[in-house]
């Protein structure tokens, strides 16, 4: 769009209304900014203009100026980020990586093509038609252009990565970026760094193997940014039952729970029969060539047992590529790099004794219970019915009625018992009968001190509504199969917020899941799979007996499917579904 020279309209500095609009617009389109992130983009009191401006093909857009810097511009109402302000917030959008050659062409007005896209083992980011996305170069975050896709993750991947994939509106070095200070790019490292790997070039120059290093250093998960979480998740492995694998075959995999085994070894056996069941349950011949990262994250993940994490960084072979080139190496698979950058799995052997004498694990017996990840029976989720307690300020007016101090009672009971007691003690309004008259334990029991001498009657809703607000909540949880459990106080919604890590990376966590039936191992190797991201559990602070679950990356969306639409947990007794990122505005 801004390939050639615009044409400037008008340069005003903007209106304190204008400058407040603005700021919501920025929250309301990137919700991933905090507060002080959007003050910062957009300042309340240094100079901010609006530059209004015909783009060479006719377009009219406008432009957000500040310090000198274009930081936003505006087409068709939609608001898009310019590469100043991505450099200040690198991952405010899902960041797609392509080659350096590449920048030339985009700058010069080019969409920017599929084949030119570099996958890394992770996969290509999840967005849909129409999102707003940014490039950036290999080995380095920071991007060079912004554009909006032109298909899904899923139908560039179902394509074979051929076609348009972006529209590109701005890029590095265009027109709009020339009105600026013309600064280059900064230099801001991949995410999860891993020391180099000479040995993964196989005859390139060396610098097409550090770029081979820059490029596979990104794997599905990503290494956890907290020691203390480390070693609750280890803990919690470690004594994880279903650690004990079986592969009677030559070279197979033996795991005794009573082997004093460490991590890595474990995760190795992990990542091993996970491999080999992959091959032999999911992978068909017919769905060659394949990916390396679709084996991981479609069928490696999926075999994964219940309760365990693959994590291949805590492996001794640290990267998908170097796992692959060792089972290359046993001649179970072929690998070849069929695009640069981009390896896949061109033959399998699956005559290979280590294929042929893997046994399929049977499922593990909490598989086939009633658990929210068992595939022969669904999760349930439990009904709750909300409840009411006596308290010794009320008892003289439940007594007559056969109740005492800390009697449970249902809404409908505490509606009949004030209907009975109000006919009995004739406090019926004869000329009115919507009212009721206050007798001196309805007075003590429903009005506040200051209304004891001024209010002598209420209408039945009030009389009714105040008598349920002065007795104690508590609620009953009948779970499937199970009697009712009944608990004094308020039933704690299932909790989700966002927080900081270290580098700040963003982490979904949940809490509170025992309280609805669902096991936190459960709906964390559930949301791994879904999600493809690092998934950690541990203890809940401040709540006893309670763990919590930890997902990277901001993953309220599917995990309100997962809650809403799966579990069918009512929504009301989930908070902080809102916080869930909002994608921008669609052209």
């Amino acid at each position: 769009m801004f390939a050639k020279a615009f044409r400037v309209k008008s340069n005003t500095a903007i209106k304190g209304s204008d400058r407040r609009k603005l700021r919501a617009d920025v929250a309301a389109v990137f919700p991933t900014l905090g507060t002080d992130q959007v003050s910062e983009l957009v300042p309340g009191k240094e100079e901010l203009n609006i530059v209004k401006l015909y783009a060479h093909r006719g377009d009219a857009v406008t432009v957000y100026v500040s310090g000198g810097n274009p930081i936003l511009f505006e087409l068709e109402k939609n608001l898009y980020p310019t590469v100043y302000t991505l450099w200040s917030y690198p991952d405010l959008l899902p960041t797609f990586t392509t080659w350096p050659l590449v920048l030339e062409k985009l700058v010069g007005g080019a969409d920017l093509m599929l084949p030119g896209l570099v996958v890394p083992p992770a996969g290509l980011p999840q967005v849909q038609k129409g999102d707003l996305c940014a490039v950036a170069l290999v080995g380095n975050r920071a991007p060079v252009a912004v554009g909006v896709a032109a298909m899904s993750t899923a139908e560039m991947l179902a394509s074979g990565l051929k076609g348009r994939g972006f529209c590109v509106l701005h890029s590095y070095q265009d027109h709009l970026w020339r009105s600026g200070d013309k600064s280059s790019p900064p230099s801001i490292a991949p995410l999860a760094l891993d020391p180099p790997d000479l040995s993964e070039g196989k005859g390139c120059v060396k610098a097409d193997t550090a770029l081979q290093g820059d490029m596979r250093q990104l794997t599905l998960e990503e290494e956890e940014e907290e020691e203390e979480e480390e070693e609750v998740q280890r803990r919690c492995e470690e004594k994880s039952p279903s650690a004990a694998m079986e592969d009677p075959g030559p070279g197979g995999l033996h795991a005794d729970p009573t082997d004093s085994k460490t991590l890595q070894e474990q995760m190795d056996e992990l990542l091993q029969r996970c491999f080999l069941q992959a091959l032999k349950c999911c992978v068909r011949k017919a769905g060659l060539p394949l990916l390396t990262s679709t084996l991981l994250g479609s069928h490696m993940f999926s075999c994964c047992p219940e309760g365990r994490q693959l994590d291949i960084k805590k492996s001794s072979y640290k990267k998908l590529s170097k796992f692959l080139q060792h089972m290359q190496q046993e001649q179970i698979i072929q690998v070849q790099e069929l695009s640069k950058g981009v390896e896949s799995i061109v033959a399998v052997d699956w005559k290979h004794p280590r294929i042929t004498s893997f046994v399929i694990p049977e499922p593990s017996p909490t598989s086939q219970t009633i658990q929210e990840g068992s595939r022969g029976q669904p999760y349930h989720p439990p009904d709750i019915k909300p409840l009411y307690c006596v308290p010794a300020s009320m008892t003289l007016l439940f007594q007559e009625s056969g109740h005492k101090k800390g009697s449970v009672l249902e809404g409908s009971e505490v509606r009949t018992v004030i209907i009975n007691y109000a006919k009995k003690n004739d406090l019926v309004d004869a000329d009115n009968k919507n009212l009721v008259k206050l007798d001196p334990i309805l007075c003590d029991c429903v009005l506040e001190k200051d209304e004891q001498h001024t209010v002598m009657k209420l209408p039945w809703d009030s009389l009714l509504s105040r008598c349920l607000e002065k007795l104690q909540p508590a609620y009953q949880v009948t779970f499937p199969g199970q009697e009712p459990i009944v608990k004094k106080g308020r039933i704690c919604p299932i909790d989700i917020t966002l927080a900081q890590r270290a580098s700040n990376k963003k982490v979904t966590v949940v809490r509170n899941l025992e309280a609805y039936g669902l096991d936190p191992r459960s709906v964390a190797a559930t949301l791994q799979q879904r999600c493809q991201a690092s998934t950690t559990i541990s203890p809940a602070p401040g709540l006893k007996d309670s763990l919590q679950v930890q997902i990277q990356g901001n993953q309220i969306h599917h995990l309100g499917r997962l809650l809403l639409e799966e579990y069918r947990l009512p929504r009301k007794h989930i908070q902080g579904l809102e916080k869930a990122p909002k994608p921008g505005k669609k052209k």
